[in-house]
């Protein structure tokens, strides 16, 4: 789990990471088409004010064209009439297309061809302006003189050539403003690019991080779900352990007190006869002492007899027979230790096969108490061989040695897979148990009913450590004359201790 754990961090580390390069990048592209938006606009702001600068001068361009044209206007009126007022009309236009001519002088004054078209055409007006004044200059006969050959006029040239000039710089202005209109056109269609690009590149982000976020969010939901199941599964682990613990420390308590009251019991014995030995031998002392010197009365010849021929030998007997029991309770006991420290290994079994291999080490007892043994379909499960035949063979065992007296003997093996656990039955029709003393024949050095049986009383307690330290537990059902049922509950794939503790 821990490895697990180490991938899972590892994992989110490097989305996060992801995320946040993706999240920069987008906002980087974000600023950079912002900042190309805005160097966009100015540009189109720049096309568009020269455009209208254009535009002015083209107006300028038009109003000295026309004001010149006015100019003539005067100067042919007053040819015409001899009428002195066309003098002032003619002033006053000069003086209004001279203040044009310099306004667009002003707004051209970084564009060499119309620099040099301007000089042209002030030097045609300032001409054109001699030839008028010299004309009026002149006498009423000279100009009734020229009134009759009007249309050989020397000063229309000038006018011609004014007009030849402004149409220039009009067209100069035009070009101007075919390339500043196409620029700004260019402009516009470059700030609707960029517009449409931040469009989708804030869609992009927008989506990116929404998706990225609803991924954030699953997988904290996902993970507060994990954790909620590992906080669930450790509270259920700490609960088990616990009571896992008060078992043993239950069974640690049992186990003290069983032994100590079986050991106890021998050793009264032992004090006992031991107390009557030494009135044994104290008859017999007093017997060989002088009766003068032993101030006491002599014990009979037949005191002395029953002292040598029965009191000694039963209480020696006796004490030899409780140091035996003891004996045997201390082998047991140092037996079970043993069995207790023994390394488990697991390996796949077929229960089917262990069952008849242990059988088959039955089968003379079988045929003598003519006992029917039959085995049924078994699962295959990963476990330790040695640990499995001790709790079979010491079911089957018990089995066979508490048959019904008078009943045929029926003995049935079955077992079946459920939920990733190996349920496994002893079935037999003997005497059976009562309910009474279900629970206490697991206990160490303890047996129920008539004990007309050989044993000790450590074999169903060493089925039971067995079954636990398998990861498993056994229970027992049965009534007295109805036979029994033990039911061994074992997990499918036991890897040792270490690996499902």
């Amino acid at each position: 789990m821990q490895t697990t754990n180490l991938t899972a961090l590892g994992r989110d580390t490097r989305v996060n990471r992801f995320i946040l390069t993706l999240l920069t990048i987008g906002f980087a592209a974000l600023l950079a088409g912002l900042g190309a938006a805005l160097w966009t606009q100015q540009r189109n702001t720049d096309s568009e004010r020269w455009v209208a600068h254009t535009l002015e001068v083209q107006a300028r361009i038009g109003a000295f064209a026309s004001k010149a044209e006015r100019m003539e206007t005067a100067r042919r009126g007053r040819l015409l009439s001899d009428d002195p007022a066309f003098n002032g009309l003619f002033d006053e236009a000069l003086a209004s297309a001279l203040a044009d001519l310099d306004m667009v002088q002003s707004k051209t004054a970084d564009n060499p061809e119309q620099a040099a078209n301007i000089r042209r055409m002030r030097q045609l007006l300032s001409d054109y302006v001699k030839a008028e004044r010299t004309e009026r200059s002149r006498g009423r006969s000279a100009q009734a003189a020229l009134r009759s050959d009007f249309f050989h006029d020397p000063v229309v040239v000038h006018i011609r050539e004014i007009r030849q000039v402004a149409d220039a710089m009009a067209d100069e202005e035009r070009t101007l403003l075919r390339q500043r209109e196409s620029l700004q056109g260019q402009s516009l269609r470059t700030f609707n690019m960029v517009l449409v690009a931040i469009a989708l590149l804030i869609l992009t982000v927008a989506s990116a991080t929404i998706l990225l976020v609803r991924r954030t969010l699953r997988d904290l939901r996902a993970s507060r779900l994990e954790l909620s199941a590992l906080n669930t599964d450790l509270e259920r682990l700490v609960d088990s352990r616990t009571t896992e613990l008060q078992r043993a420390n239950a069974e640690i308590q049992r186990f003290a007190y069983i032994v100590s009251h079986d050991l106890r019991s021998p050793l009264v014995n032992v004090m006992g006869f031991t107390a009557e030995l030494e009135a044994a031998t104290d008859v017999i002392a007093r017997s060989l002492h002088d009766p003068a010197q032993a101030g006491a009365a002599v014990p009979s010849p037949a005191d002395v007899l029953r002292a040598v021929e029965e009191d000694l030998p039963e209480a020696i007997g006796f004490i030899r027979s409780s140091t035996q029991k003891m004996d045997r309770l201390i082998n047991a006991i140092l037996r079970l230790s043993r069995e207790g420290r023994r390394t488990l290994a697991p390996e796949t079994l077929d229960l089917t096969a262990l069952v008849r291999s242990i059988a088959d080490t039955m089968q003379h007892r079988l045929t003598e108490t003519g006992t029917t043994l039959t085995i049924a379909a078994l699962p295959t499960l990963t476990s330790d061989r040695t640990a499995l035949e001790q709790i079979l063979s010491n079911l089957m065992e018990n089995a066979l040695k508490y048959l019904q007296p008078g009943r045929a003997g029926e003995i049935h093996i079955s077992g079946k897979a459920m939920r990733g656990r190996a349920i496994i039955e002893v079935t037999d029709n003997g005497r059976g148990i009562d309910p009474r003393d279900h629970e206490r024949i697991f206990d160490l050095f303890r047996r129920s009913g008539v004990q007309d049986q050989p044993g000790e009383g450590i074999g169903l307690a060493h089925v039971r450590a067995l079954a636990y330290r398998l990861g498993g537990v056994i229970e027992v059902v049965s009534e007295l004359g109805k036979g029994a049922t033990f039911r061994v509950n074992l997990p499918i794939e036991w890897k040792g201790a270490e690996a499902n503790g």
